[in-house]
């Protein structure tokens, strides 16, 4: 009994299929440059209210 060998010729490429992805694993990667511009968003408007008002001490202080 010989055994056969199976050739694959360089030439012929293997299909890869791909499985179907959710909507929740397309974005997965974004997530934590989400998390980065919504700090700094946050950052920026904690940063443009404090300056609105000319004294340093904040309203609700007073």
């Amino acid at each position: 009994m010989q055994q056969e060998l199976k050739h694959e010729s360089p030439h012929e490429p293997e299909a890869h299929h791909h499985k179907p992805r959710h909507l929740a694993e397309k974005f997965e990667g974004y997530i934590g440059i989400a998390m980065v511009v919504a700090v700094c968003a946050l950052i920026a408007l904690l940063v443009y209210l404090s300056t609105q008002s000319g004294d340093s001490q904040p309203r609700w202080m007073r």
